[in-house]
C-alpha cells in the first residue's frame, strides 16, 4: 500500500474499536489475531510462549520489501547475516537491517536473496533441544518456518556452506555498516567502528569485513556491493504500518513525559526522572529505552548529551528530560523542559516562552518541500515573532537573535542536504540517503537549541513529525509545551510522589 493510498484509508476508516479490528483484519489479510492499543493495532501470535515470528508487521510487508531489493539487484545476490545470541542473559534482538528483510528474530540466521531466480532462503540453526527447554522453541527450518515467514526456503544453515560455492564470479551484496540492535544507531556504529581501527590493541576486524572476506574465499572472482545504500533508501520513506508503530512509540514517549513532569519535584534526583521513563516504557510493552536517558536539571541541560542522572534537582531549576522507548523494533525521540517546582518564574516565562515561539515557526512551516523553501518559511516567520516580542533581559533577546540567525545562514549560505532534525525509524539516529526533499512518509525530529554559553544555559524541546501529503503530524503532541498547561499537567498528584510516600511509609512500620 502506498502512501497515498494510505491517506484515502485513514480518512474511511471506522472510528469504533471493534470495526477498526474488522477492517483492518481485511486489510491486512494475515492470519494472526489483532488488538488495539491505544489506536495502534498489534498482532499476537495465538500461541503462548515466545512468538516465532514477528508480532507487529505480516510476512506480506517483509516480502514487499524482499521483491523491491530484488529488482534493484538485477542478477546479483544478497547475502546477509542475522545478528548473534549475546554473551550475557539478556533477550535477543535481532539486528536492524536483517530485520527489516525477514521479521525473524531468530539467532544466527542468513538471508540468500537470489536474483536470478528471484527467490529468498533463510538458513537456520537447528533446534537446540536443551536449550528450548529452558527458554521455549524457536523458528527451525522446515515448510511450518516458511508459511509463518512467507521465505520461500526455510534451510539449515548447513545446507548455507555448499550455496556459497555457486556464488562465484557473482556481484553479491552484503551489509558494511556494524549492526545496530537495541540503541544502536549509525552513527554509533561508524564511529565505534573508527575508533577500534586507531586503537592499537584492538585491530579486529568488523564481523561484517570477516563476512565479506570468507564469501570471497569460497566464491572465488566475486565482486561485492553494499546492501546497506539500497536498504537505507528504502526505509527513509516509512510505510503505514511503520507509521502506526512510530506513532505508539511516541505516544509511549508522550506519557513517560507527562508521567515526569506530575512527579518532578525539587529534591529528587534525575535518575528518579529517568526510572519513571523506564517504567512506562516497559509497562506499555516497549523492548526498552532507545537510547540512553538524558535527565539534566540545571547547568547540567548545557551538555546535550549529559546522562549520568546523578544530581539532585533544587527548587528553581529547570530540568530536560530526553526519553524515548523501542517499541517492536520502531524508535522515538521526544524533550520536554520544565521546572522542577511546577511553576515557571517570570524569567524562566520570558527566556522559554519566546523559545517556544521560534520553535513554533519552525514546526508550522513543515510540509512536503525541499528543504530551503522550508528554510525562507521558517526564517520569515521567526523575524516576525522577534518583531513582536518585548525583553526585559538583554541577554535573552541576544540569544533569541542568534537562534534566529542561525536559521538565516542556512537560507543565505545554502548547504546541500541540509536538515531541519535527525530522521527517526528504527533507529532512533536513523539512515538517511540521498536526500533533497521533504516527501510524504518520512519521520523525523527537530531539536534546536537555544543557548547563553557564558551562563551555562541551554533550552531544548524535541518532537516527532511525519510528513504528510499536506504537511505535518506531530506524533508527540500529547506531551505538553506550553508553558499554562505544563503548570497545569504538574499541580496533579504522580507516580514518583505516590512511590516515596509508599517507601517511606513502609520504613516507618
Amino acid at each position: 500500500m502506498e502512501y497515498a493510498d494510505y491517506a484515502d484509508y485513514a480518512d474511511q476508516r471506522p472510528k469504533d474499536e471493534g470495526s477498526i479490528i474488522r477492517a483492518m483484519k481485511r486489510q491486512f489479510a494475515f492470519a494472526i489475531p489483532v488488538f488495539v492499543v491505544g489506536g495502534l493495532l498489534v498482532s499476537l501470535s495465538a500461541q503462548s510462549g515466545p512468538p516465532l515470528f514477528s508480532t507487529s508487521l505480516p510476512k506480506e510487508e517483509f516480502a514487499e520489501r524482499r521483491a523491491k531489493v530484488l529488482q534493484r539487484i538485477g542478477d546479483g545476490a544478497v547475502v546477509m547475516q542475522g545478528a548473534t545470541e549475546s554473551a550475557a542473559y539478556e533477550k535477543f534482538r535481532q539486528s536492524n537491517q536483517f530485520y527489516y528483510l525477514t521479521g525473524v528474530e531468530t539467532p544466527r540466521a542468513i538471508l540468500v536473496l537470489d536474483g536470478r531466480t528471484k527467490s529468498s532462503t533463510l538458513y537456520l540453526l537447528p533446534t537446540n533441544e536443551l536449550m528450548e527447554r529452558s527458554e521455549g522453541p524457536l523458528l527451525a527450518p522446515g515448510a511450518a518456518a516458511e508459511q509463518l515467514t512467507g521465505i520461500e526456503h526455510v534451510k539449515p544453515r548447513a545446507d548455507f556452506d555448499a550455496l556459497v560455492p555457486g556464488l562465484a564470479g557473482r556481484t553479491i551484496y552484503t551489509t558494511v555498516r556494524g549492526e545496530t540492535v537495541l540503541m544502536g544507531t549509525p552513527d554509533r556504529a561508524n564511529a565505534h567502528a573508527r575508533a577500534r581501527e586507531a586503537d592499537q590493541w584492538d585491530l579486529q576486524g568488523s564481523r561484517e569485513a570477516y563476512f565479506r572476506s570468507r564469501l570471497a574465499e569460497k566464491a572465488p572472482g566475486a565482486t561485492f556491493e553494499s546492501l546497506d545504500d539500497i536498504l537505507d533508501e528504502m526505509r527513509m520513506i516509512k510505510s503505514p504500518r511503520e507509521i502506526a508503530l512510530l506513532r505508539e512509540s511516541s505516544r509511549i514517549a508522550a506519557l513517560a513525559h507527562m508521567e515526569a513532569m506530575r512527579s518532578a519535584e525539587p529534591g529528587m534526583y534525575e535518575y528518579e526522572i529517568e526510572a519513571i521513563g523506564d517504567y512506562l516504557f516497559k509497562s506499555h510493552n516497549a523492548w526498552g529505552p532507545a537510547y540512553f536517558g538524558l535527565t539534566a536539571s540545571g547547568a547540567n541541560a548545557f551538555w546535550p548529551h549529559y546522562h549520568a542522572a546523578q544530581t539532585q534537582m533544587k527548587d528553581g531549576d529547570l530540568v530536560l528530560f530526553d526519553y524515548a522507548p523501542d517499541f517492536h523494533y520502531y524508535t522515538s525521540d521526544v524533550t520536554r523542559m520544565w521546572p522542577v517546582n511546577g511553576k515557571f518564574s517570570p524569567d524562566q516565562c520570558e527566556l522559554y516562552g519566546i523559545y517556544l515561539k521560534l520553535y513554533q515557526a519552525i514546526m508550522t512551516s513543515i510540509r512536503p518541500a525541499p528543504s530551503l523553501d522550508i528554510f525562507k518559511d521558517i526564517v520569515r516567520k521567526m523575524d516576525a515573532v522577534m518583531a513582536s516580542s518585548s525583553f526585559a533581559n538583554p541577554k535573552y533577546k541576544a540569544a533569541a537573535e542568534r537562534f534566529v540567525e542561525s536559521f538565516r545562514a542556512r537560507v543565505t549560505t545554502p548547504r546541500p542536504n541540509a536538515t531541519l532534525g535527525h530522521m527517526v525509524g528504527m533507529e532512533v539516529h536513523d539512515v538517511q540517503k540521498n536526500f533533497t526533499r521533504y516527501q510524504p512518509g518520512m519521520v523525523f525530529t527537530i531539536e534546536p537549541a537555544l543557548t547563553i554559553p557564558e551562563d551555562r544555559v541551554y533550552i531544548r524541546l524535541e518532537d516527532m513529525l511525519l510528513i504528510t501529503p499536506t504537511g505535518y503530524e506531530n506524533m508527540s503532541s500529547m506531551a505538553p509545551v506550553e508553558i499554562a498547561a505544563i503548570e497545569k499537567l504538574m499541580a496533579e498528584p504522580g507516580l514518583g510522589q505516590a512511590t516515596r510516600k509508599k517507601t517511606t511509609t513502609t520504613a516507618s512500620k
